[in-house]
């Protein structure tokens, strides 16, 4: 289906549907990240009546918008909204680590842009750092120490992520010191 955001060109996306015991819930796109064995997240994807009132033909005319991250519960069968902080649908691209989230996000005037990771549970972001890049990446993790890098036109910033916060990670020197 063709995405329509406000802000930027129309994109593809797959759409699907989410049953949950049978019952529609919710439309999704991209691939789910498994948090555990019982709990996965997943993008949302809604479709909004893009008429105007002036229009004519008083039928609706739908468009799809991505949306924010759900939580799906496979025990319960509960489905929660994510509450990101700082998470723009237009332009954050979450890249998921165990149950950690990591997207450049904006602030609300949508004038500075934010390398953020956040921990699902908690309400404060783990990181949030400005980024002076005009735009940036779906972040990296590594696993070992658990690390993410936030890259885009000309920066790179990597850190190192614990439990309640994130360190600078520097970046290796490509220059060998001597022998």
């Amino acid at each position: 289906m063709r995405i329509a955001p406000d802000s930027a060109q129309p994109q593809i996306a797959k759409v699907r549907i989410l049953l949950v015991d049978g019952r529609f819930r919710e439309y999704t796109t991209g691939p789910a990240h498994e948090v555990t064995e019982r709990l996965f997240v997943i993008r949302k994807i809604e479709r909004l009546n893009d008429s105007l009132p002036e229009d004519k033909d008083r039928s609706p005319a739908w468009v799809w918008r991505l949306g924010g991250w759900i939580s799906v519960n496979r025990e319960t069968g509960h489905v929660a909204q994510l509450n990101l902080p700082a998470f723009d649908a237009d332009i954050s691209l979450a890249s998921w680590y165990r149950d950690y989230s990591a997207y450049c996000g904006t602030s609300d005037d949508g004038a500075k842009l934010y390398m953020i990771v956040a921990k699902l549970g908690t309400r404060k972001p783990v990181l949030k750092r400005e980024y002076a890049g005009p735009a940036c990446a779906p972040p990296q993790w590594e696993r070992q120490p658990s690390r993410v890098t936030f890259s885009g036109t000309g920066e790179k910033a990597s850190f190192v992520v614990h439990a309640h916060g994130a360190e600078p990670q520097p970046e290796p020197s490509g220059e060998e010191g001597p022998q």
